[in-house]
């Protein structure tokens, strides 16, 4: 298991496009992928946006993730390139 924790950049934080792009990241890698905020126990499927959008995750905040299997580590990178990144500069594949 391999654990980061990242401070999220977008300006809306990890709603609406950010939420979707990160979403569909995860969905990507072949891991078990989790999110959580950084002081908080209440974790979350990665994939999930119904489970993302409930963090109610803002801009400067830190979150947790969690990624265990093949691609833990890609993942990882990626995700956390999602929520560094400039919300104006997120593009969705």
């Amino acid at each position: 298991m391999t654990e980061r924790v990242v401070t999220v950049a977008t300006e809306a934080g990890l709603h609406a496009r950010p939420a979707d792009v990160f979403v569909e990241t995860a969905k990507r890698f072949d891991a078990d992928l989790r999110l959580s905020r950084a002081d908080s126990d209440d974790v979350v499927a990665a994939d999930s946006m119904i489970g993302v959008n409930s963090l109610n995750v803002r801009n400067g905040e830190d979150v947790r993730l969690v990624a265990e299997g093949p691609d833990a580590e890609e993942a990882l990178d990626a995700l956390e390139a999602v929520l560094t990144t400039p919300e104006a500069e997120l593009r969705s594949d």
